[in-house]
């Protein structure tokens, strides 16, 4: 897009999409760059479908717990809160209204949550946050997908990226370490949960679960399944917002 594409761009959809990945190890089958993969295909699908102009962002995230794995590389909170502040800035002073963050990392939740909470009270815009993750966890699970770290769900999503990428036969049967499962339930729960501080606490080889239930047909729809699952949570918080809208101006009439 060039410079006087871009205007035209923002003079048509005052909605910007960033996808928020990671750079971390995924088992010996998978690429380091599986979180940022997947949250680029959701996004680039969600920005698509709603006129809205898809913007990249850095590929790294919030990934402590995988620090000194071979080909992770983590940053800071604050400097993580701090490109993305400078960069959902720089869109809002070019005119985006709407800031949509697709995540597929939950490293980077506390940060994101940070940013957009901060720069909506300073500037006249709305954001809203997608989990992309927690929608495919939700939408695969009837069918046997589970969101595990580097299982199937995280491998269907490179088989949709490119399937090159995927290394099947590096892995034998499916892995599920005692209490893995759980842990990781645990520290997802909206209630009450605890935290890990190395991905070892959950499995020895820093990954888990079964890949082997990932295959190329059921990758075909990935994009369009998870996509449509945070359009319809997006659809929701907006329709929130213009309803509250509405009634605040019957109320200063």
């Amino acid at each position: 897009m060039t410079s006087p594409e871009a205007a035209a761009a923002m003079a048509r959809s005052r909605t910007v999409v960033l996808p928020i990945g990671s750079i971390e190890q995924h088992g010996p089958h998978l690429p380091n760059g599986t979180d940022t993969m997947a949250a680029e295909l959701v996004a680039e699908e969600v920005a698509a479908r709603l006129d809205a102009i898809y913007t990249p962002f850095c590929p790294y995230g919030v990934t402590p717990i995988h620090a000194g794995h071979p080909g992770s590389v983590t940053l800071r909170r604050e400097t993580f809160e701090a490109v993305l502040q400078d960069v959902c800035t720089e869109l809002i002073r070019a005119g985006a209204q709407t800031v949509i963050l697709v995540n597929w990392h939950e490293g980077n939740i506390a940060s994101m949550n940070a940013v957009a909470t901060d720069l909506q009270d300073r500037y006249d815009v709305t954001f809203v946050a997608a989990q992309a993750c927690y929608t495919a966890q939700r939408l695969y699970r009837p069918e046997g997908g589970e969101l595990t770290h580097g299982g199937g769900i995280e491998t269907l999503a490179v088989l949709a990226y490119d399937e090159t990428l995927v290394q099947i036969d590096r892995v034998g049967e499916p892995t599920r370490p005692a209490g893995a499962f759980e842990m990781d339930e645990m520290r997802r729960s909206p209630e009450v949960y605890g935290y890990i501080t190395d991905v070892t606490e959950l499995a020895d080889d820093g990954w888990y679960g079964n890949p082997h239930w990932a295959d190329i047909d059921r990758s075909k729809d990935f994009t369009h399944v998870v996509a449509s699952g945070v359009l319809a949570g997006i659809e929701v918080v907006m329709n929130a917002r213009r309803i509250r809208a509405a009634n605040l101006a019957k109320e200063t009439k």
